[in-house]
């Protein structure tokens, strides 16, 4: 971890981070509009531009026309229809692309000039490693669904969201470095049970994202639009008759994802009377009333989008809401660090 604070890299970080945040909500976007298949080559330096003149738009639809998705849901589909969608998955990669050259330029100006020390380069060669990395899992993604399906492994989808979180995370968290210093992350038997439990929340927090990774790319919020009830009953028959049912059963998996907000909701509920009792810094009960407020508005909007079927600006404030909520966990770690907790 880096040592040396700097102004304009810390500047530079936040702005990466929402960038990072900004392109894991427009995938959503391109999930919901089924968006994420229509372009199925990756060409990283000629995808740059879209098809311009007719027989160009033609040669891409004549492409889009043998995948599974065409075969077995868009049959119908028109040339302008596959414009609309074409654009939205372009755009998505286009930004994917310049947010590339918004890390790639700065990390390597401030190199230069002596604003990122060589010795601590080391962290922000691990930042580009995951950007690489999370791009080209989501062509993995997408390749997922071109050869017999006509949707991606929700698996590969899951990493993709993911890798882009970790790299969000390790953006915001170098950044609040730069602004605040570079806490020690070693964690004292002793000293620190709370942050340990903090730690704990942060882990549940990132299986009930995974777990939402899960229903996206299995489309299972379409499963059931009753709530709190699935199918009438509380506990429908069968949900956990096999273990592999909770990696691979849409009903599974939106009950699970359903009702572990809830374990979530409750560490952070916990946190918080601790961090009272104990009689802690302000700052770390008022960050504690933002995740309760953020985990509390994530599930009544997550009811509202099984209540209202899937609709779509909704389950992008969710998953808007999710990144927040995750990136304020993070914060409160953070702060927890530098507090000494």
């Amino acid at each position: 971890m880096p040592k040396s604070k700097n102004r304009a890299v810390m500047i530079w970080l936040f702005a990466f981070a929402f960038v990072v945040a900004f392109l894991v909500v427009f995938g959503g976007f391109v999930r919901l509009t089924r968006s994420g298949l229509s372009v199925v080559e990756w060409n990283p330096v000629s995808g740059i531009f879209p098809p311009i003149g007719e027989q160009a738009w033609q040669n891409e639809f004549a492409k889009y026309q043998l995948t599974p998705e065409f075969l077995k849901v868009n049959h119908n589909i028109t040339l302008e229809q596959y414009q609309r969608i074409f654009y939205i998955e372009w755009l998505h990669r286009l930004i994917a692309r310049l947010a590339g050259l918004f890390y790639a330029i700065p990390v390597f100006y401030f190199l230069i000039k002596g604003a990122i020390p060589l010795k601590e380069f080391g962290i922000y060669v691990l930042m580009g490693l995951l950007f690489i990395g999370q791009a080209f899992m989501g062509w993995f993604m997408v390749a997922s669904g071109l050869i017999d399906r006509p949707s991606v492994s929700h698996f590969r989808l899951t990493l993709h969201l993911l890798l882009a979180l970790s790299l969000f995370a390790l953006s915001l968290w170098v950044a609040l470095g730069h602004r605040n210093g570079f806490p020690d992350f070693k964690i004292s038997i002793k000293r620190s049970g709370f942050l340990k439990l903090a730690i704990t929340g942060m882990i549940v927090l990132l299986v009930q994202i995974s777990y939402g990774g899960f229903t996206a790319g299995l489309k299972a919020g379409h499963v059931s639009n009753t709530w709190p009830l699935m199918f009438g009953k509380w506990l429908p028959a069968g949900l956990f008759s096999n273990g592999i049912n909770l990696l691979k059963s849409p009903q599974t998996i939106v009950f699970v994802h359903r009702w572990f907000a809830f374990v979530a909701l409750i560490f952070g509920i916990a946190l918080y009377f601790l961090a009272r009792k104990q009689n802690y810094h302000p700052e770390i009960t008022r960050g504690l009333l933002w995740i309760l407020g953020l985990g509390s508005l994530q599930i009544v909007l997550g009811v509202l989008v099984v209540l209202l079927n899937v609709q779509i600006s909704l389950a992008l404030l969710h998953q808007l809401t999710a990144v927040l909520l995750f990136g304020w966990s993070l914060i409160l770690l953070y702060r927890l660090r530098i507090l000494n907790v």
